[in-house]
């Protein structure tokens, strides 16, 4: 499938049993909501999707089983997060053989790439595969920016389309559309300021709490794109205590806490992580909690 860059892009978790084993039965139930909500693609193997602790075998199988759900209905890109460019390149051609729509790339792990190899890491996997791309720009979680000098190269790759804008800084959207117009799609990466990104021009949003509220963060989005804004504002107010969940090292705990509340999820997580305990595990309970008592009647918006 074609892939926008527009809309809504969930990050989806990767649903465990608790014996560690991929969880396919509840991973179906949450891609249905997501659909059923009106997303317009997934966004498999993120931070969020826990893929540091899945191996190939476990992603090829996310993938093949998402494309399977999705059955045409939304394009499923794959995340590719790898310390070496070789292994990059032969990942990003199978996910294109095994059916993905698109890719989502970060910049290499571990070593920190001076701006020449950033770009020469990005350029020589998208040169090796014809699949659109989008690129992760998350300088504060994984300390290399990708600047409006390095996108100036970058671009010369017609598959180079998009960027999960990250890094937290506003005034990027304007600075990326004075330089691009409309040459490369932004979607907002940070569920904190995702109204704020979408008013600014951001095209989309690579969503995290969405996992767990589909609809509401459908909804912003499309009331954002329809200049309705008082309105999206009064459901982003509602739902900020759940994003902030989002922009904490144990996001994936909590989304999962959220999944579990709405019954979208399960709670096991794979190790080295561990399931919240004590006063954390209350806090984040609390805000579910308190956010699903005065939760948003969203009838009105059943048309948008």
């Amino acid at each position: 499938m074609k892939l926008s860059w527009e809309g809504i892009y969930p990050a989806v978790t990767t649903k465990f049993t608790e014996t560690d084993e991929l969880d396919l039965p509840a991973f179906a139930v949450n891609i249905e909501a997501q659909i059923m909500a009106g997303v317009d693609a997934i966004v498999l193997g993120g931070s969020l999707g826990e893929a540091s602790t899945l191996d190939p075998a476990e992603k090829s199988v996310l993938l093949k089983e998402t494309i399977r759900l999705s059955n045409g209905r939304v394009p499923v890109l794959m995340n590719i997060a790898e310390q070496q460019t070789k292994a990059a390149v032969q990942l990003a051609q199978q996910y294109e053989a095994e059916g993905a729509a698109g890719l989502m790339l970060l910049p290499p792990l571990k070593y920190k790439a001076d701006d020449r190899e950033v770009v020469s890491y990005f350029k020589t996997i998208a040169t090796a595969t014809a699949l659109p791309i989008m690129i992760y720009n998350n300088p504060v979680d994984y300390k290399i920016k990708v600047t409006v000098e390095m996108f100036e190269s970058l671009l010369a790759c017609e598959n180079i389309q998009a960027v999960k804008e990250s890094t937290r800084d506003l005034t990027n959207i304007t600075r990326m559309r004075n330089a691009f117009g409309d040459r490369i799609k932004i979607l907002c990466g940070v569920d904190t300021i995702a109204l704020e990104c979408l008013v600014a021009g951001a095209d989309g949003w690579v969503a995290g709490l969405v996992n767990a509220f589909p609809r509401e963060t459908v909804v912003i989005y499309k009331l954002v794109k329809a200049g309705r804004i008082e309105e999206a504002l009064s459901i982003y107010r509602w739902f900020m205590p759940l994003l902030e969940l989002d922009i904490h090292p144990k996001l994936v705990q909590n989304i999962k806490l959220a999944e579990v509340a709405v019954g979208l999820g399960t709670e096991p997580v794979r190790a080295p992580r561990l399931p919240l305990i004590g006063a954390e595990r209350a806090h984040v309970q609390e805000v579910i909690t308190q956010s699903l008592a005065s939760r948003p009647d969203l009838s009105a918006f059943e048309n948008l």
